[in-house]
């Protein structure tokens, strides 16, 4: 059973976009979350995965947590990265399983899907690849990676249990699913639940 949030998901989506396309394209700017390489610090990233990113590759990194607290894939396995933003966690992903492995990223938002393939041919990997979609129709084959991982996208987004099915759908047997994430413990308001604003920040 899927829950009815009173929010229009295309202008929810639209403000979304609009707010990540001005991470991407002014990193420096001061947004209501915090980006760059501090920002990775304080959610957990440790020094050693990420002192050798370039400031101006890691510069658009929004995430929430990190994923990776749960372990780094391992070598020869596939990744997929469900709004992967400019693609930190897909370039650590990438260097983590190697060339024999494969990392994909999928982002609704063009600006960042540009910076992810920018930082990408800086960062010299050739085993990863960024598409454009959404979650709940992601662009994968059924059962096609060994580990997905978001950071900071599944609590922006209306439809939760298809993004969960979605997920499902693109794990082999047996795969795994690392979230890093932003939950409430108390019952949000209706009022609340229709204020785009509230949604995006």
């Amino acid at each position: 059973m899927t829950d009815v949030i009173p929010v229009d998901e295309d202008q929810l989506r639209m403000e979304i976009q609009r707010h990540y396309a001005e991470v991407a394209s002014s990193p420096d700017h001061e947004f209501h979350f915090h980006t760059g390489r501090d920002a990775a610090r304080q959610v957990g990233y440790d020094e050693s995965i990420i002192d050798d990113i370039p400031d101006d590759v890691i510069a658009s990194f929004a995430g929430v947590a990190n994923p990776f607290h749960f372990g780094l894939p391992g070598k020869g396995e596939t990744v997929l990265d469900v709004g992967s933003g400019a693609g930190v966690d897909v370039i650590i992903a990438a260097r983590a399983v190697g060339p024999e492995g494969r990392v994909i990223g999928v982002d609704m938002t063009p600006e960042m899907l540009d910076a992810a393939r920018r930082n990408a041919d800086r960062m010299g990997l050739d085993n990863v690849e960024f598409r454009k979609g959404l979650i709940e129709r992601l662009p994968v084959d059924a059962e096609s990676t060994d580990l997905v991982i978001s950071n900071g996208v599944l609590n922006l987004m209306v439809n939760k249990h298809g993004a969960y099915k979605q997920v499902a759908r693109a794990l082999k047997p047996g795969g795994r699913f690392q979230i890093a994430d932003i939950c409430v413990d108390k019952p949000v308001s209706e009022k609340a639940k229709r204020n785009i604003d509230l949604w995006t920040g």
